[in-house]
């Protein structure tokens, strides 16, 4: 698994698409899902995409990561980037490196966007280019 890339996501991106489009664009999850693989197989790597709208889930996905042998992880933790401490803790845990990713620009919307706990800990932050996002976390992988 050392060419695997963990790709996390949080709550309600599995509604992306839908969900204020003009925030967070028209691609889906799964359009994603689609140029990461493509991307990733051009560079020699593979993707493992998850998402949960439960905490706990993507706590286990990162200790799994680790326990896998996995490359790194790229995290977009949605709404628990600015709430979560067990996902702190739990990077904080792991050796692999996690990749903060947005679609969005946090700095640039509401006050309570502006924290990150998830960065606190995160190699890197990636963030306001919209799906383009995830292109560029990948990217960033590929140097590690």
């Amino acid at each position: 698994m050392a060419n695997t890339v963990y790709v996390l996501n949080g709550p309600n991106l599995n509604l992306l698409g839908m969900r204020e489009p003009e925030i967070y664009g028209a691609d889906t999850l799964d359009d994603i899902a689609a140029m990461l693989d493509d991307r990733a197989r051009e560079l020699g790597l593979e993707i493992e995409m998850r998402q949960s709208n439960h905490e706990g889930h993507l706590v286990d996905w990162l200790h799994e990561a680790q326990a896998e042998g996995a490359k790194a992880v790229l995290l977009n933790a949605a709404a628990y980037t600015h709430t979560s401490i067990a996902l702190l803790d739990a990077i904080k845990a792991i050796r692999t490196p996690v990749i903060e990713v947005h679609l969005s620009d946090p700095s640039t919307r509401e006050p309570f966007r502006h924290h990150s706990y998830v960065g606190l800990a995160a190699a890197k932050t990636v963030q306001g280019l919209g799906a383009r996002s995830y292109l560029v976390a990948l990217e960033a992988v590929a140097e590690l």
